[in-house]
């Protein structure tokens, strides 16, 4: 699994934004501006052993992955769910659970949500957000 992000040159400095994650980072050289996306995954992830790629792209775009897709998603829905300022509680609620534990269990990478589950994460978190998918043939 692969996130889509987005690269581009601001004065002397190569921006990098990977907006799944809600993340920004920044590299005096494109390539080391793409070590710090890699960097920035794997520390705001702080999972052992887990490990980024970034696949650079075309037209000021790339792509992140990662040995583990559990970690990967983990990560997306806690940064996710941080950006929309809600505590685990509320998104259990907005889920129609009474206990944090049945969000918590798929942002903390103890469960793999199914795609249709992911997308039911993902709207309970911001129901207005579009998600779409995009599969590499």
């Amino acid at each position: 699994m692969r996130f889509e992000g987005r690269v581009k040159k601001e004065g002397r400095f190569w921006l990098v934004e990977i907006p799944a994650f809600d993340a920004w980072t920044q590299g005096r050289t494109k390539q080391e501006a793409f070590v710090m996306a890699k960097d920035l995954i794997e520390t705001m992830a702080n999972v052992k052993g887990f490990r980024v790629t970034v696949y650079p792209g075309t037209k000021g775009l790339f792509e992140v992955g990662g040995n583990r897709v559990s970690v990967l998603l983990a990560l997306l829905l806690r940064r996710q769910r941080e950006r929309m300022g809600l505590t685990l509680a509320e998104a259990a609620m907005r889920l129609g659970q009474t206990s944090r534990n049945a969000y918590g269990r798929y942002e903390q990478g103890k469960a793999v949500p199914t795609v249709e589950k992911l997308e039911e994460l993902l709207r309970a978190i911001d129901p207005n957000h579009e998600i779409v998918w995009r599969f590499a043939a």
